[in-house]
């Protein structure tokens, strides 16, 4: 079975953060404590590097489902939790990321090329990091984030100078395997290579890579055949050489035909019109092969192409061909421009940019953006005071005053991520907290409980001030009458 894998699909898992932590500090002799719950931990990302040890996706066949480690929850005495370890999976060079829709995210080219496809989620603060001068004792935490959930489709597009094409048994293996160390498999059998082989030729003082393109027949670019899967391969070599077999045995074939028929292919794939492109008159130490390659190289070299007619057996003529590969790759890369370091582009945001955006949809009011979507999914909806939080803070944000200008009422269904609620401002817009139980809201109770402050001054006033009915007359001696007691003051004695 062949051990080369050039596509494959991943389903990737990000870690999650870590819960924050609700703790009260509570040690003899230190009364009023005050919160110390810890943050949680961020949860780990996926990166994908570039590694020249790699050559196959194979590893990623068998194993296609990854997940990176979750973050930590925090603990009490204001202990943080631990980051999840971040994992780092090694691609071949040339590995194409793409969505299963087939919207590229990256090309991975280049030893040390590192991309980061799953970002892991935040770790919620806990309330010793949420208390404040009015929120002395926070009872809740943030929860963690969730990681990037989401499947990416690698592909494999080989590296490679050159790039042999030709019908099967046209001899592509054993000419790779002369000017090359790469060691292919070799038989006298059609679709004997079942893999694209690399090979790295040295001619004179130049070097370059010539990778063999397996399985390209009639219709290979519509799927017949193994062209379909390989011809992507080809995509990013420099030269093509087209590889015939001179020495075919079947009597509807000739060398001419078959350069039409690659040629058809490739164009049928599209992209590769602009390749400089030469042919190679393969197995001329047959008698007959030799004949042939004479009568068909005129009309080869009228129509443009450079000849050459070598032997892998008997190795004539391949001098010659590996010096005119390097003449064509150097010009290439003299013509190709020196790759430039990737420059780090920073991009503020707009001035009146407020980070969300409110549309009305399906008879409700969807909320988008990055903030407003992380705040809910770290909000524990099951404790009231973490639900006050998030109010304050898309109030803050200006999510209350875009709702109503949005044409939002009371009751109208609010979208938020996940999350659905009844729109009720009255509730969150403008009221400022007030510090009840831990655990809980008082702007969610459906009557406010407690005194208005002002309120509360004004009956201990009241309390306070002596009616005029219990001043005694004839002086500024008073008395106080209390239910249920003796008149207390002073009284003249007669």
């Amino acid at each position: 079975m062949a051990t080369f894998v050039d596509r494959v699909v991943l389903h990737l898992q990000a870690g999650d953060g870590g819960h924050g932590c609700v703790s009260i500090l509570r040690e003899k002799f230190k009364p009023f404590g005050g919160p110390d719950g810890g943050n949680g931990g961020h949860g780990g990302s996926v990166s994908l590097v570039v590694d020249p040890q790699v050559h196959t996706l194979l590893d990623f066949h068998f194993r296609p489902h990854v997940k990176a480690e979750n973050g930590k929850g925090g603990a009490g005495s204001n202990r943080d939790g631990g980051n999840g370890a971040d994992l780092v999976l090694k691609v071949p060079n040339g590995t194409v990321v793409q969505t299963p829709d087939g919207e590229i995210l990256a090309d991975l080219v280049g030893a040390g090329t590192t991309f980061e496809i799953a970002r892991g989620g935040r770790g919620g603060r806990g309330n010793a990091s949420l208390a404040n001068s009015k929120r002395k004792a926070p009872g809740f935490a943030e929860l963690g984030e969730p990681g990037d959930q989401l499947d990416v489709v690698l592909e494999l597009k080989s590296v490679a100078d050159v790039g042999l094409v030709g019908f099967p048994s046209a001899g592509k293996s054993s000419l790779i395997s002369v000017i090359s160390a790469a060691k292919p498999k070799i038989a006298d059998y059609p679709f004997t290579t079942l893999v694209p082989n690399l090979g790295v030729v040295r001619a004179d003082n130049h070097t370059f890579t010539v990778a063999d393109v397996p399985g390209l027949i009639p219709g290979a670019a519509t799927g017949k055949g193994l062209g379909l899967e390989f011809l992507r391969h080809i995509e990013r070599c420099a030269v093509i050489a087209h590889v015939i077999d001179c020495a075919a045995l079947e009597t509807e074939r000739d060398p001419l035909a078959d350069i039409d028929v690659i040629e058809a292919e490739l164009s049928a794939y599209g992209g590769l019109a602009d390749r400089p492109r030469l042919v190679v008159l393969n197995k001329i130490d047959i008698p007959d092969a030799r004949d042939m390659a004479e009568m068909v190289r005129p009309e080869l070299e009228s129509r443009g192409l450079r000849v050459f007619e070598v032997s892998a057996i008997t190795r004539e003529g391949l001098r010659e061909l590996m010096f005119a590969l390097a003449e064509l790759v150097e010009a290439h890369r003299a013509a190709t421009p020196v790759p430039e370091p990737t420059r780090i582009v920073i991009r503020p945001l707009a001035v009146d940019d407020a980070g969300f955006t409110v549309e009305a949809e399906g008879g409700g009011f969807v909320v988008r953006g990055r903030r407003p979507e992380r705040w809910v999914r770290q909000t524990n909806f099951d404790n009231d005071e973490a639900v006050g939080y998030l109010a304050d803070r898309l109030a803050r944000l200006g999510v209350e005053d875009a709702l109503a200008k949005a044409g939002a009422e009371p009751g109208s269904l609010v979208r938020i991520g996940d999350r659905e609620f009844d729109w009720q401002p009255t509730l969150y817009a403008g009221v400022d907290y007030v510090p009840g139980s831990r655990g809980t809201d008082v702007r969610l109770e459906e009557k406010l409980t407690r005194t208005p402050t002002a309120e509360r001054l004004a009956a201990r006033k009241a309390r306070r001030q002596r009616p005029a009915d219990e001043l005694l007359p004839g002086g500024d001696e008073t008395a106080e009458v209390a239910d249920g007691d003796d008149v207390v003051g002073n009284v003249d004695e007669e």
